[in-house]
């Protein structure tokens, strides 16, 4: 069995430099991610809102990481292009089959709203 921590971290320094075919070789056939805006099933669908997200920032940096044995937690800021802070993000990591198979991505939506 893969050590979790070791490929979540694996999964979003690729996804960082923007390399989809990395990030597909991590990803569960029947994966599920949701965040505060959408929830997507399957591994098409997920490389397809990741290649969205590679679109909008520039840099991805992850500040914090730990996991368990079926399980990771990753915190991390992406840097987009117009927004006044980056966005800091939390990401828990289920696993199955040494594949990552569920993604619940947590972050504040307020940094999407313009000010007021």
């Amino acid at each position: 069995m893969k050590d979790t921590v070791t490929t979540a971290v694996a999964y979003y320094t690729a996804l960082g430099k923007k390399n989809l075919e990395e990030v597909k070789k991590y990803l569960h056939p029947d994966i599920q991610f949701s965040d505060p805006q959408e929830k997507v099933i399957g591994k098409e669908a997920v490389l397809k809102a990741a290649q969205g997200f590679t679109n909008i920032f520039k840099t991805l940096t992850i500040h914090a990481k730990f996991g368990s044995e079926d399980q990771a937690m990753i915190v991390y800021d992406v840097e987009i292009p117009n927004f006044s802070k980056n966005l800091r993000a939390a990401s828990l990591l289920s696993f199955q089959e040494g594949l990552i198979s569920k993604i619940e991505l947590i972050y504040d939506t307020r940094c999407l709203m313009k000010d007021k």
